[in-house]
């Protein structure tokens, strides 16, 4: 069955319509460059609004000796010194202009009496430099891009997807894909192509994206397009997910929760945090608190659904309604359960990937010329744990600096040389899958491949479980050539499925070859065989296809920031 190919042409293509890809789209367009922007979901509803807490920048609007060296000292110190310190500098000192930018196209942040900009601590930051709007910051952030995207008249096609980044030589000439709706094809030729696609959270059981996204599409796209991953093992499991409803499980309960004085209980009423982290408590990192709820859960001290309690009901009802009006609304509606009287039931959920696309610092460049990656699907900026804020921050900073250098990167292009087999490959790749008529159904096998990353790559693994994973996933990625695909009047979500269940069994080998090879504990990363960090490991590993890992070394701390690091405890971090 054939389809209309319609050939669009573009300076600059940019995949995803979150905040990432929007700020870009952004930057190109007023410096007057050609742009698209295409996606598999509706932009006003794109991962970005899930994101809830704030995001960080120092203003020193409320703590005078904050700066952005601190910032970039604490982001480094969480990292478990994983993190890129070049690209964690260029996000500190750049922050602030992210939000100027933000409130010159209106954004509604909260604001002091006398009009200034206010912030709240969040985890393991030394000041306050977390700026919001209530606790839905990412929705604000979003709605405030999409509708300076519309003022500039970018095109945004939100039912585009891509299969295909199109590459002759290294060097980037467009990408391939369909439409969800009606499965018209797409060929786009661009000079470069913004990759900001998401992460792949999606591929556990519990996790905080929703249906459809963040299945690791982004891994694929690159890894395809010539790109490699690097340390796609290491996933943030955020400690409060709740449990209940099942086909909502995992949806957030902002840490805004615990940063307003929110407690931990176990099923035996103990504020269980004072045996891990007995001077944060609550406010302790997350990794620490997510393996501290773990632990008390596997050993029998957990809630009847498996998780712990969150208890917010001792505070001020006003409080509550002043500065968590969405975890009150979310657990009415999922629930019918008011926070302000009864503890919420909790559990870790896989929730953003720290990994990514491997990318240099400077201009988040993928090594294959034309392709950037930016956002939740590149990597060197978290580290082995993410400071919470810090992910709405990148994507303002790197959108605007990646922007700036494909507009450079566009006009400097003197030809463009495509490929009709690359082409026709592409297209190849969809006309067999539209054609598969097998016996396995694409929603079983991510399932499938959901409980065998929940079984065997969690919050705790061990060399065991891993290679036990590995040993399923290989099941899966055979039962995978019998799919069959049928897309009908209602649309052609079918075959998008297929391709997200392509993409995640990619992203599933990669983290788990990758939590092989790091045999140590460190951040999010707990492996029981390893209880201890390992020096030797202070390392990023960089995933190029199946069974081919290389260690990259990690460049030195600048002395200017190295000296206002406080030394990372590991007391309490792995308790077995």
């Amino acid at each position: 069955m054939s389809h209309a190919q319609q050939r669009i042409a573009t300076s600059v293509l940019v995949i995803g319509t979150g905040g990432a890809g929007l700020r870009a789209a952004i930057e190109l367009a007023e410096r007057g460059v050609d742009v698209l922007v295409v996606g598999k979901r509706p932009k006003s509803d794109a991962h970005t609004t899930l994101a809830a807490g704030g995001i960080n920048a120092a203003l020193a609007t409320m703590d005078a000796e904050d700066t952005w060296q601190q910032h970039a000292a604490d982001t480094i110190k969480e990292s478990y010194l994983l993190a890129n310190p070049e690209t964690v500098r260029i996000v500190a000192e750049n922050a602030p202009r992210g939000i100027a930018d933000l409130e010159r196209w209106g954004m509604p942040f909260a604001r002091e009496e006398d009009g200034r900009i206010s912030q709240r601590f969040f985890g393991a930051h030394t000041y306050r430099r977390t700026s919001f709007a209530g606790d839905y910051t990412g929705l604000e952030i979003q709605r405030t891009l999409v509708n300076r995207a519309a003022q500039l008249a970018i095109p945004i096609h939100d039912t585009c997807y891509v299969t295909r980044i199109l590459v002759r030589d290294n060097v980037v000439f467009g990408a391939y894909g369909f439409d969800v709706e009606n499965g018209n094809r797409y060929v786009i030729h661009a000079d470069a192509v913004i990759l900001a696609a998401g992460g792949h959270t999606r591929i556990w059981r519990r996790t905080s994206s929703r249906r459809d996204e963040n299945t690791g599409d982004s891994f694929r796209l690159a890894v395809l397009a010539g790109g490699r991953i690097r340390d796609p093992e290491l996933v943030q499991f955020h400690p409060s997910g709740l449990i209940e409803p099942e086909n909502a499980a995992g949806t957030l309960v902002s840490e805004a929760a615990r940063g307003e004085g929110g407690v931990l209980r176990n099923a035996l009423g103990e504020r269980f945090m004072s045996r891990y982290d007995p001077e944060r408590m609550e406010l302790s990192t997350r990794d620490r608190v997510a393996l501290a709820e773990y632990t008390e859960i596997k050993e029998g001290r957990g809630t009847p659904h498996g998780g712990v309690w969150l208890d917010v009901s001792h505070l001020p009802r006003e409080t509550i309604m002043r500065r968590l009006p969405r975890v009150y609304q979310t657990l009415l509606e999922l629930q019918m359960l008011d926070i302000t009287r009864d503890p919420i039931e909790i559990a870790p959920t896989a929730h953003y990937s720290m990994g990514g696309v491997w990318v240099r610092p400077e201009d988040h460049s993928t090594g294959v010329e034309g392709l950037y990656a930016i956002g939740e699907a590149a990597s060197g900026l978290h580290g082995a744990n993410r400071l919470g804020g810090n992910s709405l921050i990148e994507l303002l900073v790197y959108g605007r600096i990646v922007g700036e250098t494909a507009a450079r990167y566009s006009a400097e292009l003197t030809a463009q040389r495509r490929s009709p087999t690359v082409l026709a490959e592409a297209s190849d790749e969809v006309d067999e899958l539209l054609a598969a008529d097998g016996p396995e159904n694409v929603r079983a096998l991510q399932r499938a491949l959901r409980d065998t990353m929940t079984e065997h790559a969690g919050v705790l693994r061990d060399e065991a479980g891993l290679r036990k994973g590995l040993a399923e996933l290989a099941e899966i990625e055979d039962r995978m050539t019998g799919v069959g695909v049928h897309p009908d009047l209602a649309g052609f979500q079918d075959l998008a499925h297929a391709f997200d269940l392509k993409a995640s069994a990619i992203a599933a080998r990669a983290t788990l070859e990758a939590a092989i090879e790091r045999r140590e504990t460190r951040g999010c990363h707990n492996r029981s065989d390893y209880p201890h960090l390992d020096p030797g490991l202070q390392v990023n590993l960089v995933w190029a296809g199946p069974g081919r890992i290389e260690r990259e070394q990690i460049p030195p701390v600048p002395a200017e920031i190295a000296s206002l690091m406080r030394e990372v405890s590991t007391a309490g971090k792995l308790v077995e």
